[in-house]
């Protein structure tokens, strides 16, 4: 059985500071409960949070900071492979997974920097394997196989790219996962430059093309999810159309 050392929850906790962030949207959903986390989880989390602050604003990453140096970045990495899920509830699970494709799809920018796009790197979502919590994984893998058919992980999950919804500055957490999957998707539905409306012709991300199953499964249909969660629901009628997707890097 792989656990994290003493010795690197110490250095991960020394190298990077965690500042707790306070979420006040309440989940509509699977409400949130008090989870005993592991001590090396709990860790992982927290040195996780600590670095999404301290590298993400506005939902653009510090990929050029990253490549001068990445040692609390390959920490993470490393720990990442090493972290035992035996025990883990499945909040922590989930928590988990989404932090460990954000942190690894940043991981991968990083290695290859400077880089215009995910896409310049062949099989960057679907090659390039990682250990996940002791398991050979890609990006993908944590993706399909760990966290969907749950509609709202497609706006927790950062590939790397400007199409993606903003990504967060700050960790998933196991006692407030479904709230933070709650307050990332209305915060995507609720973009402008996400959705766009102009009267009743409405543009929508290709990600509600590309996993439009999802979407249907949950709600019935893309438009019945999206005003789900948007403060003010698409006009009646509504032609709904995809923009293209926008691939360029998500960081400087």
């Amino acid at each position: 059985m792989h656990r994290l050392t003493i010795s690197l929850l110490c250095t991960l906790l020394t190298a990077l500071t965690p500042v707790f962030a306070t979420n006040h949207l309440q989940a509509d959903t699977n409400e949130n409960q008090h989870i005993a986390i592991p001590a090396d989880l709990s860790d992982f989390f927290q040195a996780a949070d600590g670095f999404m602050q301290a590298n993400v604003k506005n939902g653009m990453v510090s990929y050029s900071a990253l490549a001068k140096d990445h040692t609390g970045l390959d920490k993470l990495v490393s720990a990442i492979g090493s972290t035992d899920l035996t025990e883990a509830s499945k909040d922590t699970r989930i928590a988990f997974y989404l932090n460990a494709y954000n942190l690894l799809t940043i991981h991968q920018v990083v290695q290859n920097w400077p880089m215009a796009s995910p896409l310049d790197k062949k099989g960057f979502f679907d090659a390039t394997t990682f250990t996940v919590a002791g398991q050979q994984m890609t990006l993908n893998d944590i993706e399909n196989k760990k966290l969907r058919p749950d509609p709202r992980v497609h706006f927790a999950l950062v590939c790397g790219a400007r199409g993606c919804p903003k990504i967060m500055n700050a960790a998933y957490m196991p006692d407030k996962v479904q709230t933070q999957l709650n307050m990332q998707t209305k915060k995507a539905m609720d973009d402008s430059s996400f959705i766009k409306v102009n009267g009743s012709k409405v543009e929508v991300s290709e990600i509600f093309k590309w996993y439009a199953d999802d979407f249907v499964k949950h709600s019935g249909s893309v438009e019945a999810y999206i005003n789900k969660y948007r403060s003010s629901t698409l006009p009646s009628g509504s032609t709904i159309g995809y923009y293209t997707y926008d691939w360029k890097v998500n960081g400087q």
